[in-house]
């Protein structure tokens, strides 16, 4: 499960992660924040694309620097998918990262 393998990535590197929400292993959405020393630095949705392939996709800046809108964004999620998976990795380079994330598809 890719859950899974975001942990031992983020731990591999030094950082740590947590899965703040647990969805369905089979249906549920991933969404993942990214976090340099406890700050937010970027939002990132796995999105199922037209050719059945998934790809990371970064939320919207505002979102990641407005705790407000990161509610309002993660309420509407939810309601879409209840089963969504919400987990946050803490790591020494968040868009290093998030670069070799697109590579785990």
């Amino acid at each position: 499960m890719i859950a899974g393998v975001l942990l031992r990535l983020a731990a591999r590197d030094g950082g740590f992660g947590a899965v703040l929400s647990k969805g369905d292993e089979q249906a549920g959405e991933i969404i993942v924040l990214l976090l340099e020393k406890g700050r937010k630095r970027a939002i990132l949705e796995r999105i199922l694309q037209p050719n059945g392939d998934y790809c990371w996709h970064p939320a919207d800046a505002k979102i990641v620097e407005d705790e407000d809108k990161f509610q309002d964004f993660l309420a509407r999620r939810t309601r879409f998918d209840p089963d969504l998976w919400l987990i946050e990795l803490d790591i020494a380079s968040a868009e290093r990262f998030a670069a070799e994330m697109n590579a785990l598809n």
